[in-house]
């Protein structure tokens, strides 16, 4: 398989010490793989213009780490079209140069940080081909799972000053925050959330979050905020993995502030580095917005009041309303745990559920299904039962569906819209394709919203009139009403703060 390299990548490999740790684990997979590393005859001429001198030299001394492309393939005239729409810099028209190559099919797949690069794919239609480092990374965990060698602990609450401040993690913020090592040493005795690569215990993520009043001074801030109750999101970095680390922190996010009852959240990011870019990225896919500058660094802004948008739960998560249908749904036993770890049962080991898989990080998440009922609309409660029988079946969960896809072209693109987000390997889900070629399997994409602190099983499903009978108990998708959802809720005590009645 022939991988073509954007050349930010390749520098970045080359010569930028912040971004090493990214970099490296994208080229340690590479060669996990067999892929070739392949590079563009025009990006090595955009790396010799580079006025770094010691950036063209390290890339000469290590050239033989790439294939050059021999020959490069003549402008399509669609991919000339894109051009014409997207590009309005020399450096537009090189990453098409890279895109023609995909499109032309003279290599594989590229990767590239580079958000227009993406958007120029998918007008192509050669998104499938084109990778961030994280997508890429989540492929090759999906398609090889056997390659997978290390794993990342759970999310851990660690003291500032338990930490490596020697990690290489912190480069970046290092050369970024100017006394950046003076504030962390401050912090000493405060409480910042991470994970840690069990094989070689380098830090892959870290989060600090601080609770602010309404007499909180914000003149540094430009447009001045108004005074509220807001949580600040301190420091935040991910280290691309392919675990989806990014969206298991924006839970921790969110959870934090629905108990401290604010109603804000937000960051100051720079965007000069593709880990900031990617992060701005997920950010705005969960509903924030840019609001303004705190100096040189960008302020984005997440509305935290009481409100629900149907049409894109992402933007309000993790807001719930009872407007729309509500569903229970059988999970069998074997893959609860697997796709919504949070909801581990008292009787499972934490240990046999590491967070070493994207579908167990992700908020959103899919499920696969042969139900009669298909009738799902975004924004509908999905309530997930555990099946085991009389006493074991338990409900545990709530959802909101993100979307729903009823028909594909083909099982490539049954799997392609399944993998990363779905407990089945690729062998697994052809299975789910082909048991029954006159009613194919249908899929929900779903947010996980809540895990029900007290089960109550089936038996006490039927005592309280949610269920009828065991016979009643659901087969696919069955519908309820408000009234037993709220007997559910008030059964397993649920804190309702993030439900809209």
């Amino acid at each position: 398989m022939k991988a073509l390299l954007d050349t930010n990548i390749i520098i970045n490999r080359e010569a930028n010490k912040a971004s090493k740790q990214d970099i490296g684990i994208l080229y340690k997979w590479l060669d996990k793989a067999k892929y070739t590393k392949y590079i563009h005859p025009i990006t090595i001429q955009e790396i010799e213009r580079n006025p770094n001198k010691a950036t063209v030299e390290a890339f000469h001394v290590k050239m033989k780490s790439y294939e050059a492309l021999p020959t490069t393939a003549p402008m399509a005239s669609e991919v000339a079209a894109v051009s014409k729409k997207f590009d309005h810099s020399e450096n537009d028209r090189i990453d098409t140069i890279l895109l023609n190559e995909v499109f032309n099919e003279r290599v594989d797949i590229l990767i590239s940080e580079d958000k227009k690069i993406h958007t120029k794919a998918n007008a192509l239609g050669i998104s499938d081909n084109v990778y961030t480092i994280n997508s890429f990374l989540e492929k090759i965990f999906a398609e090889n799972p056997d390659l997978v060698e290390y794993k990342v602990l759970s999310v851990q609450q660690k003291y500032f000053a338990e930490l490596d401040f020697s990690d290489e993690f912190f480069d970046s913020l290092k050369d970024d925050y100017p006394g950046f090592d003076k504030w962390f040493k401050k912090k000493a005795n405060e409480i910042a959330y991470v994970t840690i690569n069990k094989t070689n215990g380098k830090i892959l993520s870290f989060l600090y979050i601080k609770k602010e009043g309404p007499d909180e001074v914000y003149s540094d801030i430009d447009p001045i905020f108004k005074p509220k109750k807001r949580l600040k999101v301190g420091t935040f970095k991910v280290v691309s993995n392919g675990v989806r680390l990014g969206e298991r922190f924006l839970k921790i996010i969110f959870d934090n502030a629905l108990v401290n009852k604010v109603e804000e959240i937000y960051v100051t990011i720079f965007d000069k580095r593709d880990e900031q870019n990617r992060l701005i990225a997920l950010l705005e896919e969960w509903g924030f917005q840019l609001w303004g500058r705190k100096n040189e660094e960008l302020v984005y802004v997440r509305d935290f009041t009481k409100k629900f948008n149907s049409q894109n739960p992402k933007e309000t998560y993790p807001y719930i309303s009872l407007g729309g249908n509500i569903f229970v749904v059988p999970i069998y036993p074997e893959y609860h745990t697997e796709l919504i770890p949070d909801s581990i049962l008292h009787t499972e080991s934490k240990g046999d559920f590491i967070d070493d898989q994207p579908h167990r990080n992700a908020i959103s998440k899919v499920y696969i299904s042969r139900s009669w009922e298909r009738n799902l609309q975004k924004g509908d409660i999905i309530i997930f039962y555990r099946t085991g029988g009389f006493y074991k079946s338990v409900v545990t969960t709530i959802g909101v569906v993100d979307n729903i896809y009823q028909s594909f072209d083909n099982v490539e693109d049954f799997i392609k819209k399944t993998r990363r987000r779905s407990v089945f390997t690729e062998v697994k889900l052809k299975e789910h394709w082909n048991y029954n070629p006159e009613s194919r399997p249908f899929l929900v994409n779903f947010l996980y919203v809540y895990s029900f602190p007290q089960r109550i099983n089936l038996k006490q499903l039927i005592d309280l009139g949610v269920f009828q009978d065991i016979e009643d108990a659901p087969r696919g998708f069955k519908r309820i009403t408000q009234t037993q959802l709220n007997i559910i809720l008030k059964a397993t005590k649920t804190d309702e703060s993030f439900i809209i009645h």
